[in-house]
Protein backbone atom coordinates (compact mmCIF):
# COMPACT_ATOMS: atom_id res chain seq x y z
CA UNK A 1 0.00 0.00 0.00
CA UNK A 2 1.65 3.37 -0.54
CA UNK A 3 1.75 5.79 1.44
CA UNK A 4 0.54 9.71 0.94
CA UNK A 5 3.42 12.05 1.28
CA UNK A 6 1.91 15.19 3.12
CA UNK A 7 3.97 18.07 4.20
CA UNK A 8 1.32 20.12 5.15
CA UNK A 9 0.69 18.16 7.99
CA UNK A 10 3.36 20.57 9.38
CA UNK A 11 1.67 23.78 7.78
CA UNK A 12 -1.86 23.50 10.18
CA UNK A 13 -0.76 26.27 11.89
CA UNK A 14 1.09 29.09 13.40
CA UNK A 15 2.56 26.93 16.22
CA UNK A 16 3.95 24.18 14.46
CA UNK A 17 5.09 26.14 11.57
CA UNK A 18 7.24 28.37 13.80
CA UNK A 19 8.50 24.94 15.98
CA UNK A 20 10.54 24.18 11.79
CA UNK A 21 10.77 27.58 10.54
CA UNK A 22 14.51 27.32 8.66
CA UNK A 23 15.07 31.19 8.89
CA UNK A 24 14.48 33.62 11.44
CA UNK A 25 14.68 37.50 11.84
CA UNK A 26 16.37 38.70 14.96
CA UNK A 27 16.26 42.84 16.10
CA UNK A 28 19.73 42.03 16.80
CA UNK A 29 20.87 41.43 13.55
CA UNK A 30 19.03 44.45 12.09
CA UNK A 31 21.17 47.94 11.66
CA UNK A 32 18.94 51.05 11.13
CA UNK A 33 20.62 54.01 9.04
CA UNK A 34 20.12 57.62 10.78
CA UNK A 35 20.81 60.94 8.84
CA UNK A 36 22.58 63.98 10.45
CA UNK A 37 22.33 67.59 9.41
CA UNK A 38 23.70 70.76 11.05
CA UNK A 39 21.49 73.16 12.43
CA UNK A 40 19.15 73.22 15.78
CA UNK A 41 15.58 71.09 16.32
CA UNK A 42 15.44 69.91 12.90
CA UNK A 43 13.13 66.46 12.20
CA UNK A 44 12.37 66.86 8.59
CA UNK A 45 11.28 63.69 6.70
CA UNK A 46 13.22 62.42 3.69
CA UNK A 47 10.69 63.16 0.90
CA UNK A 48 12.11 59.70 -1.21
CA UNK A 49 12.57 57.71 1.86
CA UNK A 50 9.11 57.99 3.88
CA UNK A 51 9.35 57.42 7.25
CA UNK A 52 12.88 58.41 7.56
CA UNK A 53 14.22 61.57 8.56
CA UNK A 54 16.85 64.49 8.66
CA UNK A 55 17.94 65.02 12.36
CA UNK A 56 19.86 67.73 14.25
CA UNK A 57 21.80 66.62 16.61
CA UNK A 58 19.85 68.06 19.59
CA UNK A 59 17.00 65.70 17.89
CA UNK A 60 18.97 62.73 18.23
CA UNK A 61 17.97 61.94 21.54
CA UNK A 62 14.41 61.06 20.99
CA UNK A 63 15.28 59.45 17.96
CA UNK A 64 17.44 57.13 19.66
CA UNK A 65 15.19 56.25 22.50
CA UNK A 66 12.86 55.49 20.27
CA UNK A 67 15.05 52.68 18.48
CA UNK A 68 16.05 51.24 21.92
CA UNK A 69 12.11 50.95 23.30
CA UNK A 70 11.92 48.64 19.84
CA UNK A 71 14.55 46.62 20.40
CA UNK A 72 17.38 47.93 18.33
CA UNK A 73 20.77 47.93 19.33
CA UNK A 74 22.64 49.42 16.25
CA UNK A 75 22.83 52.17 14.32
CA UNK A 76 24.61 53.30 11.32
CA UNK A 77 25.46 57.09 11.01
CA UNK A 78 25.65 58.69 7.42
CA UNK A 79 26.09 62.86 8.33
CA UNK A 80 25.22 65.68 5.90
CA UNK A 81 27.84 68.83 6.56
CA UNK A 82 26.23 72.50 5.86
CA UNK A 83 29.84 72.99 3.87
CA UNK A 84 31.69 71.65 1.51
CA UNK A 85 34.78 71.54 -0.20
CA UNK A 86 36.93 69.80 -3.07
CA UNK A 87 39.19 67.52 -0.64
CA UNK A 88 35.88 66.63 1.87
CA UNK A 89 37.85 68.20 5.23
CA UNK A 90 34.23 68.47 7.04
CA UNK A 91 34.40 64.45 6.90
CA UNK A 92 37.74 64.06 9.52
CA UNK A 93 37.09 67.42 11.50
CA UNK A 94 36.83 67.22 15.07
CA UNK A 95 33.52 69.10 15.11
CA UNK A 96 32.17 67.74 12.05
CA UNK A 97 28.53 66.44 12.02
CA UNK A 98 29.27 63.15 12.45
CA UNK A 99 31.46 63.50 15.22
CA UNK A 100 28.91 65.58 17.12
CA UNK A 101 26.71 62.76 16.44
CA UNK A 102 28.65 59.95 17.71
CA UNK A 103 29.90 61.95 21.02
CA UNK A 104 25.97 62.72 21.47
CA UNK A 105 24.91 59.33 21.33
CA UNK A 106 27.25 58.18 23.32
CA UNK A 107 27.17 60.44 26.31
CA UNK A 108 22.98 58.96 26.73
CA UNK A 109 23.46 55.62 25.00
CA UNK A 110 26.53 53.80 25.63
CA UNK A 111 24.95 50.70 24.41
CA UNK A 112 23.81 51.60 20.93
CA UNK A 113 26.25 50.48 19.01
CA UNK A 114 27.35 52.68 16.75
CA UNK A 115 28.68 52.26 13.00
CA UNK A 116 29.71 54.84 10.76
CA UNK A 117 30.25 55.15 7.37
CA UNK A 118 33.53 56.25 6.15
CA UNK A 119 33.64 57.99 2.48
CA UNK A 120 33.80 61.70 1.49
CA UNK A 121 31.11 61.75 -1.14
CA UNK A 122 28.69 63.66 1.58
CA UNK A 123 31.49 66.08 2.17
CA UNK A 124 33.00 67.00 -1.16
CA UNK A 125 31.89 69.55 -3.24
CA UNK A 126 31.96 67.37 -6.42
CA UNK A 127 30.27 64.30 -4.47
CA UNK A 128 32.57 61.67 -5.58
CA UNK A 129 34.05 59.41 -3.13
CA UNK A 130 37.96 60.75 -3.52
CA UNK A 131 40.39 63.01 -4.49
CA UNK A 132 40.04 64.24 -7.88
CA UNK A 133 43.08 64.50 -10.25
CA UNK A 134 42.96 67.00 -12.45
CA UNK A 135 40.99 64.85 -15.62
CA UNK A 136 38.14 63.74 -12.94
CA UNK A 137 39.57 60.53 -12.08
CA UNK A 138 39.12 59.68 -8.54
CA UNK A 139 43.10 59.51 -7.27
CA UNK A 140 42.75 55.63 -5.19
CA UNK A 141 46.34 55.90 -3.34
CA UNK A 142 45.75 59.69 -2.45
CA UNK A 143 42.16 59.25 -1.22
CA UNK A 144 43.32 56.46 1.17
CA UNK A 145 45.12 59.08 3.40
CA UNK A 146 41.84 61.00 3.93
CA UNK A 147 39.75 58.04 4.55
CA UNK A 148 42.33 56.74 7.30
CA UNK A 149 41.82 60.15 8.80
CA UNK A 150 37.71 60.15 8.59
CA UNK A 151 38.16 56.63 10.65
CA UNK A 152 40.42 57.25 13.20
CA UNK A 153 38.32 60.97 13.66
CA UNK A 154 35.47 58.44 13.76
CA UNK A 155 36.67 56.10 16.53
CA UNK A 156 38.18 59.08 18.52
CA UNK A 157 34.62 60.60 18.64
CA UNK A 158 33.35 56.85 20.02
CA UNK A 159 32.38 54.80 16.99
CA UNK A 160 32.33 51.38 17.75
CA UNK A 161 32.71 50.13 14.12
CA UNK A 162 33.66 51.67 10.81
CA UNK A 163 32.72 50.87 7.69
CA UNK A 164 34.41 51.90 4.56
CA UNK A 165 32.44 52.79 1.39
CA UNK A 166 33.96 54.48 -0.87
CA UNK A 167 35.76 50.96 -3.27
CA UNK A 168 39.07 52.38 -3.66
CA UNK A 169 41.56 49.64 -3.91
CA UNK A 170 43.37 48.83 -0.77
CA UNK A 171 41.37 50.82 1.71
CA UNK A 172 40.51 48.67 4.39
CA UNK A 173 44.30 47.48 4.66
CA UNK A 174 45.22 50.96 4.92
CA UNK A 175 42.75 51.89 7.47
CA UNK A 176 43.46 48.57 9.20
CA UNK A 177 47.05 49.92 9.95
CA UNK A 178 46.21 53.80 10.55
CA UNK A 179 43.93 52.37 13.46
CA UNK A 180 46.24 50.23 14.90
CA UNK A 181 48.84 52.71 15.39
CA UNK A 182 46.78 54.78 17.03
CA UNK A 183 46.04 52.26 19.36
CA UNK A 184 42.28 51.22 18.06
CA UNK A 185 42.96 47.71 17.45
CA UNK A 186 39.91 46.26 19.04
CA UNK A 187 37.72 48.52 16.86
CA UNK A 188 36.11 46.15 13.62
CA UNK A 189 35.89 47.17 9.80
CA UNK A 190 32.67 46.36 8.21
CA UNK A 191 33.73 46.54 4.75
CA UNK A 192 31.76 47.53 1.59
CA UNK A 193 33.31 44.57 0.02
CA UNK A 194 31.23 44.49 -2.86
CA UNK A 195 29.06 47.64 -3.52
CA UNK A 196 27.74 47.86 -7.05
CA UNK A 197 26.90 50.94 -9.08
CA UNK A 198 23.62 50.71 -8.65
CA UNK A 199 20.30 52.73 -9.96
CA UNK A 200 18.52 51.51 -6.70
CA UNK A 201 20.97 54.25 -4.51
CA UNK A 202 18.98 57.17 -5.94
CA UNK A 203 16.61 58.29 -2.95
CA UNK A 204 19.69 57.70 -0.39
CA UNK A 205 21.37 60.49 -3.21
CA UNK A 206 19.13 62.91 -2.28
CA UNK A 207 18.90 61.99 1.59
CA UNK A 208 22.70 62.21 1.90
CA UNK A 209 23.06 65.03 -0.39
CA UNK A 210 25.69 63.05 -2.43
CA UNK A 211 24.76 62.92 -6.08
CA UNK A 212 28.28 62.96 -8.30
CA UNK A 213 28.04 66.44 -9.47
CA UNK A 214 29.35 65.22 -12.96
CA UNK A 215 29.83 61.61 -14.82
CA UNK A 216 29.27 58.82 -12.33
CA UNK A 217 30.97 56.34 -10.13
CA UNK A 218 31.43 53.30 -12.60
CA UNK A 219 35.06 53.62 -12.55
CA UNK A 220 34.94 52.50 -8.43
CA UNK A 221 31.88 50.58 -7.72
CA UNK A 222 31.29 47.69 -9.40
CA UNK A 223 29.43 46.45 -12.82
CA UNK A 224 26.10 44.85 -11.85
CA UNK A 225 26.75 42.31 -14.32
CA UNK A 226 29.91 40.87 -12.50
CA UNK A 227 29.79 38.86 -9.73
CA UNK A 228 33.22 36.63 -9.60
CA UNK A 229 34.44 39.69 -9.55
CA UNK A 230 32.72 40.43 -6.10
CA UNK A 231 34.20 37.06 -4.84
CA UNK A 232 37.63 38.42 -5.43
CA UNK A 233 37.23 41.84 -3.86
CA UNK A 234 35.75 40.60 -0.82
CA UNK A 235 39.12 38.00 -0.57
CA UNK A 236 41.03 41.12 -0.95
CA UNK A 237 39.38 42.99 1.74
CA UNK A 238 39.54 39.69 3.76
CA UNK A 239 42.98 39.50 3.46
CA UNK A 240 43.20 43.22 4.45
CA UNK A 241 41.57 42.71 7.40
CA UNK A 242 37.71 43.13 7.34
CA UNK A 243 36.19 41.93 9.94
CA UNK A 244 32.84 42.12 8.11
CA UNK A 245 32.37 41.99 4.56
CA UNK A 246 29.14 43.62 2.44
CA UNK A 247 26.91 43.07 -0.16
CA UNK A 248 24.94 46.43 -1.47
CA UNK A 249 22.34 46.68 -2.96
CA UNK A 250 20.47 43.28 -1.54
CA UNK A 251 17.14 42.29 -2.97
CA UNK A 252 18.71 42.33 -6.51
CA UNK A 253 21.75 40.72 -5.47
CA UNK A 254 20.99 37.99 -3.57
CA UNK A 255 23.17 34.83 -5.62
CA UNK A 256 26.26 37.84 -4.49
CA UNK A 257 25.21 37.34 -0.67
CA UNK A 258 24.40 33.55 -0.95
CA UNK A 259 27.80 33.25 -3.15
CA UNK A 260 29.85 35.10 -0.30
CA UNK A 261 28.55 33.44 2.16
CA UNK A 262 28.89 29.33 0.78
CA UNK A 263 33.03 30.64 0.34
CA UNK A 264 34.26 32.56 2.95
CA UNK A 265 33.79 31.77 6.53
CA UNK A 266 32.62 35.44 7.91
CA UNK A 267 30.25 37.42 8.93
CA UNK A 268 28.19 38.75 5.83
CA UNK A 269 26.03 41.76 5.63
CA UNK A 270 23.89 43.16 3.01
CA UNK A 271 22.29 46.66 2.48
CA UNK A 272 18.38 46.97 1.19
CA UNK A 273 19.33 50.32 0.03
CA UNK A 274 17.01 52.96 -0.29
CA UNK A 275 15.63 52.32 -3.81
CA UNK A 276 14.44 48.77 -2.48
CA UNK A 277 12.52 50.45 0.65
CA UNK A 278 11.24 52.94 -1.45
CA UNK A 279 9.23 50.71 -3.92
CA UNK A 280 8.10 48.36 -1.28
CA UNK A 281 7.01 51.35 0.88
CA UNK A 282 5.01 52.95 -2.23
CA UNK A 283 3.68 49.61 -2.65
CA UNK A 284 2.22 49.01 0.62
CA UNK A 285 1.38 52.53 0.84
CA UNK A 286 -0.71 52.48 -2.43
CA UNK A 287 -2.52 49.49 -1.67
CA UNK A 288 -0.50 47.16 -3.86
CA UNK A 289 0.95 45.15 -1.47
CA UNK A 290 0.27 44.01 1.99
CA UNK A 291 3.06 45.06 5.26
CA UNK A 292 4.02 41.48 5.16
CA UNK A 293 5.84 42.04 2.14
CA UNK A 294 8.43 43.99 4.85
CA UNK A 295 9.40 40.58 6.54
CA UNK A 296 9.11 38.34 3.45
CA UNK A 297 12.12 40.79 1.66
CA UNK A 298 13.73 41.01 4.87
CA UNK A 299 14.18 37.05 5.17
CA UNK A 300 15.05 36.86 1.26
CA UNK A 301 18.03 38.62 2.55
CA UNK A 302 18.60 36.19 5.62
CA UNK A 303 17.71 33.59 3.50
CA UNK A 304 20.13 33.70 0.88
CA UNK A 305 22.70 34.23 4.06
CA UNK A 306 23.29 37.59 5.52
CA UNK A 307 24.42 37.96 9.26
CA UNK A 308 23.48 41.38 9.18
CA UNK A 309 21.33 43.33 7.40
CA UNK A 310 20.94 47.03 7.25
CA UNK A 311 17.91 48.35 6.11
CA UNK A 312 15.11 51.43 6.38
CA UNK A 313 12.59 48.94 7.75
CA UNK A 314 14.68 48.54 11.12
CA UNK A 315 11.88 49.72 12.95
CA UNK A 316 8.74 48.47 11.26
CA UNK A 317 10.53 44.78 11.20
CA UNK A 318 10.71 45.22 15.06
CA UNK A 319 6.96 46.46 15.37
CA UNK A 320 5.87 43.35 13.57
CA UNK A 321 8.65 41.07 15.21
CA UNK A 322 6.39 42.05 18.59
CA UNK A 323 2.92 40.87 17.06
Amino acid sequence: MSITKRPRRLRVNETIRGLIRETRLSLDTLVYPLFVVEGENIKKEITSLKGNYHLSVDRLEEEIKELVDLGIKSVILFGIPSEKDEKGCGAYHDHGIIQKAIRAIKSKFKDMYVITDVCMCEYTSHGHCGILTENGYVDNDKTLEYLGKIAVSHVEAGADMVAPSDMMDGRIGFIRNVLDKAGYVNIPIMAYSAKYASAFYGPFREAADSAPSFGDRKSYQMDPANVNEAIREVELDIEEGADIVMVKPALSYLDVIRKVKDNFNMPVAAYNVSGEYAMIRSCIDSGLLSEDAIMESLLSIKRAGADIIITYFAKDAAKMLRR
